[in-house]
């Protein structure tokens, strides 16, 4: 069974590894061309392409899905089957190519969290489990009949980075037991229920500000499901300071829109006289502090504000 895989980021990477260590025959890797990443002026490869030139694997560089010549150089492939990894959605001229259709991983029980941001969602909502899904593409985004799910706790401190990194591994190996079903031709396909879809839409700048006028359990999920990227804050005294790590505090009534420093913690009043302790912070221009040290070397007048205007 031909392959040609898709996928850029370091989610992919698992799978595609997986794939080439069972055996399949990909004669081909897919993946977003060359470009600056972070402050530098070189451009670098995707982490796909550098894990794909180690396999020594054919790569096609692509940056508009919809170009002919794109499409024609996969027909030239002769695929059987596309295997996406936190990729892009494909028209219908690429998913009518392979001869056995387009699975993709999807990091969320289906038809729970759809969208580009199903990990950070699912933490940001406090929900105690999660999982990936397995399922064949169609033009709608993450709507199409699965083949297999696996399942995962989620704990009540865990971060969407560990969160991220358990469901990489965890799809890897689903991916490619569904991928050998689908060679011999004895996977069975499970409908989406529509009733039961969910969205998780992607993250904006105003989802990272922490809202601090809601109880502390949901900002602390806020908190937690931003960890480590693309991070939570908040501004004091006009500087935006990270909050790397945080933990419910006491129930107690302290003043709203202050940080305040009690029996060793650093706290921030929330809704329903609840507090969240800030564990870990990083003020703007300044090194990640524990809550404690960042006080003791303090000298604002701990002003909490929802941007950097005031």
């Amino acid at each position: 069974m031909r392959i040609v895989f898709m996928g850029s980021p370091d989610f992919a990477v698992a799978s595609l590894e997986a794939l080439a260590d069972a055996g399949f025959s990909i004669v081909s890797v897919v993946t977003g061309p060359d470009k600056r990443r972070g402050r530098g002026t070189a451009h670098s490869a995707t982490p796909v392409k550098s894990a794909a030139l180690r396999y020594n694997l054919p790569v096609i560089e692509v940056d508009d899905l919809r170009n002919p010549d794109f499409a024609d150089q996969l027909r030239a492939l002769k695929p059987d089957l596309l295997v996406v990894v936190a990729f892009r959605v494909l028209p219908r001229t690429i998913l009518d190519i392979p001869t056995r259709g387009a699975v993709n991983l999807h990091a969320s029980l289906l038809p729970a969290y759809r969208g580009a941001a199903p990990i950070h969602r699912a933490v940001m909502n406090g929900e105690t489990r999660t999982g990936t899904t397995v399922f064949f593409l169609d033009e709608r985004v993450d709507t199409g009949s699965y083949i297999a799910q696996c399942q995962t706790f989620i704990d009540p401190d865990e971060t969407t980075g560990q969160v991220y990194e358990r469901l990489m591994h965890l799809g890897a190996q689903l991916l490619v037991h569904s991928v050998k079903q689908i060679q011999a031709g004895t996977y069975t396909l499970t409908q989406q229920d529509e009733a039961l879809a969910t969205a998780a839409p992607k993250l904006y700048a105003p989802d990272c500000v922490i809202d601090f006028t809601r109880p502390a359990s949901v900002v602390h999920n806020q908190i937690r499901g931003l960890t480590p990227f693309p991070g939570a804050h908040t501004w004091l005294d006009d500087k935006r300071l990270k909050v790397q790590q945080s933990q419910p505090g006491p129930a107690m009534h302290l003043e709203s829109g202050r940080i305040h420093f009690h029996d060793g913690k650093l706290l921030v009043a929330c809704a329903d006289n609840t507090t969240i302790a800030l564990e870990k912070v990083q003020l703007e221009g300044k090194k990640p502090v524990d809550g404690a040290s960042f006080f003791n070397g303090y000298t604002g007048d701990g002003r909490i504000t929802s941007s950097g205007s005031g």
